[in-house]
């Protein structure tokens, strides 16, 4: 039996990140990966770097650049004829990132000296793990600590059962070599909309089918007004709320979907159908029934503030635990828990968390929204401060979009930040620097920003808190 420090099960961003930090502080580290992605590679990175975040980020750039070109290089003075797009070559490139990162991670296993087990691990009593290897046999691996960070799958919904041909998940979505004439989608959260973005820019005719009668109701309300009225009017997106899918039915090549609103019954058909309804935890026949690890109801193992079980040496990291499922929460997880095994006092602090929609414009937010803040009770102030007022913006052509800065009405400090528009995704990171200092809107409002900079509009959105912004009218003007 090999005994090891610490036993990894998943290398997502959530388990290689903890396997490395763990071998970094000295510790003999293992990981388990039971996956492999369409080269037949070893699944090294999970769901994000094979069929997730990279893949789609890397769809998402090259269709934004084919519509930027397509529309946008006129007025630059620029002229493109006989504009066109290889999606088969767009589809290689895609790949080619993937490839070139999964076996980045493998090659960081090696230089942090950490052991790769390939096969499904199961956690055991007395802090064992069983591991059935591809040939099926068993190995059983001695761990002092237990790091389960196995991630999650696409849900599945009954009415519209996935075949990977017409009627895809998200891993399937980034396989299409030829743009649908007519692309339906059901889920009009993060992944419906970045999906949908991708073959919409080529020309598909994209309707999506969204349960909910809100629109990114996790999402600041101003900013999610401003993002449908874009994806919607200048995008074309045809985006039905209330829309519940009750059917599908394979016909000839395309699937006939019926769904139901406030009007009754409806039906669409498409050539290609995405089912993009959220995600689940990845834990069956995952932790037995001995081991002192508990899973609720949906499938997520308990853990406290600091990612452990009640079983003492086993922790739960990403999307296998309570909180958003995004990569880089995971990440941060799987270095507190390496560095609390190591005896360290890491917390992480669960407020300062960004969370980003790769659109265009991207949308992107920290902290809480005005609708938290006020069923809550909490007194605040708002400062909103458009790109369209933005000198940088103006000269890109890339003026959609707003920012808006939430502070506490009394002491000023900085509560939440909402964008929608260029580059939000990395100008939000400036306020989760500033929120993890406990910074106030005044601080943020004082400190020099460079110009010509897309970043000058949350220097404005923050002067804009107390009415002082510059390159706007202010609402509101105090002294």
């Amino acid at each position: 039996m090999s005994k090891f420090d610490v036993v990894v099960i998943g290398s997502g961003p959530a388990g290689y990140v903890a396997a490395i930090r763990a071998a970094q502080l000295g510790m003999k580290v293992a990981c388990i990966e039971k996956s492999r992605n369409k080269t037949g590679a070893l699944g090294y990175g999970g769901t994000c770097l094979n069929v997730g975040c990279i893949p789609s980020k890397a769809l998402l750039d090259s269709t934004h650049k084919f519509v930027e070109a397509a529309h946008d290089f006129d007025v630059h003075g620029i002229s493109v004829k006989d504009l066109s797009i290889d999606v088969p070559t767009m589809i290689a490139r895609k790949d080619k990132i993937v490839k070139q990162l999964t076996s980045g991670v493998g090659q960081l296993f090696k230089a942090n000296g950490v052991t790769g087990i390939e096969g499904a691990g199961r956690v055991l009593a007395s802090k064992q793990v069983e591991v059935t290897l591809p040939d099926g046999k068993i190995e059983t691996l001695d761990a002092e600590n237990i790091i389960i960070a196995a991630g999650s799958v696409p849900i599945d919904i009954p009415p519209a059962p996935v075949d990977q041909d017409v009627i895809v998940d998200s891993t399937g979505a980034l396989e299409f070599l030829e743009v649908p004439k007519k692309l339906g989608v059901i889920g009009a959260g993060v992944i419906g909309l970045e999906l949908s973005s991708v073959w919409a820019r080529l020309g598909a005719e994209v309707i999506i089918l969204e349960a909910l009668d809100e629109f990114l109701p996790t999402v600041d309300a101003q900013i999610s007004k401003e993002a449908k009225k874009i994806f919607t009017k200048k995008q074309g997106l045809d985006i039905r709320l209330g829309a519940r899918v009750t059917a599908t039915e394979l016909v000839k090549g395309q699937v006939k979907v019926t769904y139901s609103d406030k009007n009754g019954e409806q039906k669409e058909t498409f050539d290609k159908l995405i089912v993009s309804v959220g995600r689940r935890p990845q834990s069956e026949n995952l932790i037995s029934a001995d081991c002192g690890v508990s899973i609720d109801q949906r499938g997520f193992v308990f853990v406290n503030e600091y990612c452990e079980t009640e079983a003492l040496g086993i922790y739960a990291i990403g999307d296998i635990v309570r909180g958003p499922m995004l990569a880089h929460k995971g990440s941060e997880e799987g270095v507190m828990v390496a560095e609390r095994i190591a005896g360290k006092k890491t917390a992480m602090n669960y407020d300062c968390i960004p969370g980003v929609i790769y659109t265009h414009p991207e949308i992107a937010q920290v902290g809480q929204t005005e609708e938290q803040l006020k069923a809550d009770g909490i007194e605040y102030k708002t400062g909103v401060f458009p790109f369209a007022a933005s000198g940088r913006a103006l000269a890109a052509n890339d003026t959609d979009g707003m920012v808006k800065m939430i502070a506490h009405a009394e002491t000023d400090r900085v509560l939440g930040c909402h964008i929608i528009g260029p580059s939000a995704a990395d100008l939000v990171q400036q306020i989760v620097i500033a929120m993890e200092f406990g910074s106030s809107a005044e601080d943020i409002g004082m400190t020099v920003f460079g110009h010509p900079t897309l970043s000058e509009a949350v220097h404005e959105a923050a002067l804009a808190v107390e009415g002082h912004a510059i390159h706007i009218a202010n609402k509101k003007k105090r002294k």
